[in-house]
């Protein structure tokens, strides 16, 4: 039986998206047990506050993950631009592990260079300084400290900023700079690159040096469909979930 390595990302988990909710927890218990390793490229979560908020679904969700991993299957978080805060507690009580932003696996013989995709998006010039300001271990300890329902607040606010802000938004700004991806591979001197962000599912190939890379775009979720990137020995497969 040949090994299964999957990839997911943006799902974008809320209270008010309960058919994703439900199309991730099916996934867990049908598909990704049967694997030997599930890699969340981030945003998994619409938001997240702090380890310790447990209002839905997030018990669920971390039930699911904790049955997955006491399977023995491996799971991987790499943190998106939703899910930042997402710390050690959470991975103590779900069994994954936390990834950098950037993190390099031998995919069945090939480096392969998995991250969010957000770092990728260097034309976003705005977001770029939000980001390095909100990856600081001061301004995050700043955040945790106010009270569950303050940040609840907080992130509803953020969201809607966000997407009143991505209206305004040339769509290029917010895809991934080529450059960038050329010059990120040759740094980690990778030949395939897997992230999501942009919400634009696709594969693309890259001359890098005289040869060929590959870079892979995990899809977004939605209440209509879900997708994952499955790879084996034999090669990958796109697939949908019904």
């Amino acid at each position: 039986m040949n090994p299964n390595i999957l990839f997911i990302s943006d799902l974008h988990i809320a209270v008010e998206k309960k058919e994703i909710t439900r199309r991730f927890l099916s996934f867990l218990q049908e598909t990704a047990s049967q694997a030997n390793a599930l890699y969340i490229l981030g945003d998994l979560f619409d938001s997240w506050i702090g380890d310790d908020d447990n209002l839905p679904p997030n018990p669920a969700i971390k039930r699911a993950l904790k049955k997955l991993t006491d399977t023995g299957v491996a799971v991987y978080f790499q943190a998106g631009n939703r899910d930042f805060l997402i710390g050690q507690a959470f991975a103590r009580e779900t069994g994954v592990t936390l990834l950098g932003d950037y993190h390099v696996i031998d995919l069945f013989g090939v480096r392969t260079l998995l991250t969010h995709g957000d770092l990728l998006c260097s034309d976003d010039v705005a977001y770029q300084a939000f980001r390095q300001k909100s990856r600081q271990p001061d301004w995050q300890r700043n955040v945790l400290s106010k009270p569950l329902w303050l940040r609840l607040l907080a992130a509803r606010w953020y969201r809607l900023r966000s997407f009143w802000h991505k209206r305004k938004k040339n769509d290029d700004i917010m895809d991934v700079n080529p450059q960038t991806v050329i010059e990120t591979l040759k740094r980690f001197d990778c030949q395939r690159l897997i992230h999501g962000h942009t919400h634009r599912p696709a594969v693309h190939e890259i001359m890098l040096d005289g040869e060929t890379a590959q870079r892979f775009v995990l899809a977004d979720w939605t209440a209509a469909s879900g997708q994952y990137l499955r790879w084996n020995e034999r090669g990958y497969a796109i697939i949908d979930l019904d």
